[in-house]
């Protein structure tokens, strides 16, 4: 496996086009994307939901980004949230970037003293950062097998998840 030298930062104002850039470049051609993952972070940030937006850099140039929202859950439960989405650029995926921003970003939560965090993803991938599928936290729209969940309580909330309506953008 290739390693790359890159560090970990919070977004700032002067990372957005190239945010958007590597959204759409790490999307282009997954089988599994809906083609509005840029969308979707654009209209976070706009709702200001966008709690934590990390990007990777490589001398200079950003060559990842990870998302992290609020999600609701049914029963009222507070301080979870949703990983995703998490972007490389095609020719450093499988470098480690994706899992370095996906660590920092859980620590970014645990740092604000977050219950939990959700994830709709493959689940041999997420399961090595500790998620885990949970009967009793369910999100409706997709495989349960591939909705997530890790708390960082110790306490999994009962109910069902919804995301942010900024999931919902096609444009």
């Amino acid at each position: 496996m290739l390693k790359y030298n890159y560090t970990i930062r919070r977004e700032t104002p002067s990372d957005i086009n190239a945010i958007d850039q590597v959204t759409k470049t790490a999307f282009a051609s997954a089988a599994y994307s809906s083609g509005t993952e840029s969308f979707i972070i654009k209209a976070l940030r706009a709702n200001g939901q966008l709690t934590i937006s990390l990007v990777a850099e490589e001398e200079g140039v950003v060559i990842g980004h990870i998302a992290i929202s609020p999600v609701f859950i049914s029963s009222g439960s507070k301080g979870w949230f949703g990983l995703g989405p998490v972007s490389v650029i095609p020719s450093k995926q499988g470098s480690g970037v994706g899992a370095g921003l996906i660590r920092a970003a859980i620590d970014a939560l645990r740092g604000l003293h977050a219950a939990g965090c959700v994830v709709l993803g493959e689940p041999s991938y997420y399961g090595r950062f500790g998620f885990r599928s949970e009967a009793r936290l369910q999100y409706l729209h997709a495989p349960a097998e591939y909705f997530q969940v890790q708390s960082f309580t110790g306490k999994i909330p009962e109910g069902t998840v919804e995301y942010d309506d900024s999931f919902n953008v096609t444009g």
